[in-house]
């Protein structure tokens, strides 16, 4: 069996989803794992006992199939996660993500953006056809912690761009950094 199909089926069988698969310099192989999602669950974080769990497992399943690594490393995926599935932006909608597309925009650009622009943060969405994906955002400053904003300014216009999976070079959550958590998505 190949590497891929060892390690997945390995996470798989313990119950948990297979985000990624890295190999290093160094003979380090590194393992990303993910509770399942399903739309009606709560949703789970990974914690250290996951991780060992699947780590003292992987080792054997590897042994077995001769592969060769000098370090193995089992993690969650953080709070930048990637984001490579249909069902990851299912999971993720109404989340502050980041995409790189694969080429610029072009003509496309419609004059909005910068024809050569191939990154873009904001909130994904899915389109009004429900086919599709957007990402939703906006041109406007950061507010500073303590930055006074006036009530006459007019709000920054928004912006979206509707994408396909195959348009996209990488698709990662972005990285909130808040101490009391990340916010719960409220339901409208």
């Amino acid at each position: 069996m190949s590497l891929q199909q060892t390690v997945e089926q390995t996470v798989t069988g313990l119950g948990y989803d297979l985000v990624e698969i890295e190999r290093s310099a160094g003979g380090l192989l590194r393992i990303t794992i993910d509770m399942p999602w399903s739309a009606d669950a709560p949703v789970q974080p990974i914690n250290v006992e996951d991780c060992e769990k699947v780590n003292r497992q992987l080792q054997f399943a590897l042994e077995v199939d001769g592969v060769a690594y000098n370090r193995l490393e089992v993690s969650s995926p953080g709070i930048d996660r990637p984001l490579r599935h249909e069902k990851d932006f299912e999971r993720f909608a109404g989340e502050l993500i980041d995409i790189t597309l694969k080429a610029p925009m072009g003509e496309n650009a419609g004059g909005l953006v910068s024809a050569s622009r191939k990154k873009f943060r904001g909130t994904l969405e899915r389109t009004a056809s429900g086919d599709g994906w957007q990402i939703v955002w906006s041109d406007a400053p950061v507010v500073k912690p303590g930055q006074r904003i006036s009530k006459n300014r007019a709000p920054a216009p928004l912006h979206a761009l509707g994408f396909t999976l195959d348009e996209l070079r990488e698709a990662r959550l972005a990285p909130v950094v808040d101490f009391k958590g990340r916010k719960p998505k409220v339901e409208a």
